[in-house]
């Protein structure tokens, strides 16, 4: 049964829903914060040198002031016996600043980027445990925008973040201090007039959170919609639909456009205050200054410390004003990472699972149903069942094929034997283990799936057919070759093995990439074959070639076929027809023909479809199954 989810229901909410102001909890806060654990060493040390900086900053002013207020009043002989000492420290103190800075920078940079591939490693893993209910609801492209864009975002954070709270802190903190010795009074002021605006900018920082959690949402429906575009670009020319997409795509980039807008508004606006708090700091020196200077309550070179320091003051503050960006992104980002690492699998291994022992390789459905969610087909069909109290049994090396109408529930028969999905109620059995309670490694290695959607990653067709086991050597990926009957066209081709099939196997013909396919599970040698349609895309040449291989390969195996093309199941053991998620007759084709029942109607619709076709066409070898 399916596994029941422990998370809170928002976790589990798609790219679409609009997810909760994008705070940094303190649970949420600690799971960051464990990111910095394997750079503790590298934390401290630019932490340190951090400190460094601040503390270089914070001491000219009074170096300055000292040498204003003590040295230089005193003559010229005592000036320039001390000037060169005074200089050579200048020096160091600025070369040793330097050092600390290229450390902050360079290395500060480095803990971030590892920060950042860690994440992008748990996220992608993440991925990976996933079974196919979070993928029919959460689209790719939403997922390559939390693993590229917000990770990004989180790097830039994770290494500036402490940076700016380190020196920034320290420099305001000892700023003000010093300020308070050097004037109680006009520094009381200032903190009145600072704490006014940090009041203000708080209001505003707030808006900037729901602005960079929408911008967030806006850029990833702009992936969506490009990722989804780009893949289906051939579909898109044949159909001349350029102008639609460009519609589509457009209608996205001018929402995520419009979100941008009102991020720099927000920006803009707290930025303004910004600068209207440093001028007023100055107005507040200048005026009040004066005053007492006036009073006789502060002196000029006080005065003039006084303004060295209030741009100590002001500075770091614009900086943490100006960081709000980074860090409004980075809470954003990680906040929507915590989202998918939150979420918990549909499917997990049991906590006993243990490895899967084929034996014989018997199958059975037992009284199994399944529907599937909300989320995953829409409010029309929450709660259909699409398998309904089914029962199949499958003899050790019986090849077993599965007809019936579209819809009815073929491939999702054979996607709950791998777990793709689990079942709602009932139960699958292999050997008498029931799949729920083996690993779901051990049961996907016992099982060999080719599928009428040929999917080819992006590389060579020898590391495509070595997919089937990544450790086979050359031969026995040759070996697998020729038993799919592809060997000869891949010696034909210059580049041999090692010819690049192109983005999802663009540079080779349907029938090339499906045999490609096969020649895959060739090489896995599974237990349990499921063909879902393995020939459709052949033309009658190739598969007749195929067909001896898979006959072949078949042989003393159990195996699971859904086919539309009559020869592909003419020689099949036994043939079932599945009707709304039940089998309703089974036996071989000349039985089923015999009773006279939904086989035999769709035989007799594609005979005679056949006959026609062959008196118009003199084509005789058309002989598909309309199923």
């Amino acid at each position: 049964m399916r596994s029941t989810p422990t998370e809170p229901e928002h976790v589990r909410s798609t790219s679409h829903d609009a997810p909760a102001r994008p705070e940094l909890h303190p649970t949420m806060l600690r799971r960051f914060l464990a990111y910095y654990k394997p750079e503790r060493g590298l934390l401290i040390a630019d932490t340190v040198c951090a400190l460094v900086i601040a503390g270089i900053d914070l001491a000219f002013p009074s170096i300055l002031r000292a040498l204003t207020g003590g040295l230089f009043m005193e003559g010229r002989n005592a000036i320039l016996g001390a000037l060169g000492y005074i200089a050579l420290g200048l020096v160091v103190m600025y070369l040793v600043r330097m050092g600390c800075r290229y450390f902050v920078s360079a290395q500060g940079h480095i803990m971030g980027a590892r920060m950042e591939s860690r994440m992008r490693q748990d996220l992608f893993d993440q991925y990976e445990r996933f079974c196919f209910t979070y993928f029919d609801r959460v689209n790719s492209g939403d997922m390559m925008s939390r693993v590229v864009n917000d990770l990004f975002d989180i790097c830039e954070a994770a290494h500036h973040v402490p940076e700016w709270i380190i020196i920034c802190g320290v420099e305001i903190i000892g700023a003000f201090i010093i300020l308070a010795t050097i004037s109680p009074v006009l520094t009381g002021v200032m903190a009145l007039v600072t704490a006014v605006f940090v009041v203000i900018m708080v209001r505003q920082n707030l808006r900037m959170r729901e602005v960079f959690a929408d911008n967030r949402r806006k850029i990833s429906e702009v992936n969506s919609q490009l990722q989804d575009s780009l893949a289906g670009m051939r579909v898109v020319k044949s159909f001349a639909n350029e102008g639609t997409e460009r519609a589509k795509f457009r209608h996205s980039n001018a929402r995520y456009l419009d979100s941008k807008v009102a991020q720099y508004h927000a920006m803009g606006a707290y930025q303004a205050t910004s600068a209207l708090m440093t001028g007023a700091l100055f107005t507040v020196i200048v005026v009040v200054g004066g005053l007492l200077v006036a009073q006789g309550s502060m002196t000029a070179v006080d005065m003039a410390t006084f303004a060295l320091y209030i741009s100590l003051f002001t500075t770091p503050i614009e900086t943490l004003v100006n960081s709000t960006e980074n860090i409004q992104k980075a809470i954003a980002g990680f906040k929507r990472m915590d989202e998918v690492m939150l979420t918990m699998p549909d499917i997990e291994d049991a906590p006993d699972a243990r490895p899967l022992k084929v034996t014989d390789g018997a199958i059975e459905y037992r009284d199994v149903c399944f529907s599937y969610e909300d989320e995953e087909l829409g409010s029309d069909r929450a709660g259909r069942p699409v398998i309904d109290h089914l029962n199949l049994s499958i003899r050790p090396g019986e090849t077993i094929a599965l007809v019936g109408p579209s819809g009815g529930g073929k491939t999702t028969t054979c996607s709950l034997l791998p777990r793709f999905y689990d079942v709602t109620s009932g139960a699958i059995t292999i050997d008498g283990q029931d799949v729920r309670s083996v690993t779901q490694e051990s049961l996907r290695q016992a099982i060999g799936l080719v599928q009428q959607d040929v999917y080819l990653f992006d590389g060579t067709i020898g590391e495509n057919i070595a997919y089937g086991r990544p450790d086979a050597t050359p031969d026995e990926i040759v070996e697998a070759a020729r038993r799919a009957n592809i060997h000869a066209f891949i010696e034909s081709l210059p580049d041999g093995y090692d010819t690049v099939v192109g983005e999802r196997g663009s540079r080779l013909s349907g029938g090339q990439k499906q045999r490609v396919a096969i020649a895959r599970v060739f090489l896995k040698d599974p237990a349990i074959l499921i063909l879902d349609e393995a020939t459709s895309a052949l033309d009658n040449e190739s598969e007749e070639a195929v067909q001896e291989s898979l006959e072949r390969l078949a042989r003393d195996r159990t195996t699971i076929i859904i086919a539309h093309r009559l020869s592909t199941i003419k020689n099949a053991d036994e043939i079932a027809t599945v009707e709304r998620g039940r089998v309703v007759e089974r036996g071989t084709h000349e039985e089923l023909l015999e009773r006279d029942g939904t086989y035999a109607r769709y035989y007799r619709m594609q005979f005679e479809g056949a006959r026609a076709g062959s008196s118009l066409r003199g084509d005789a070898g058309s002989d598909e199954l309309g199923a």
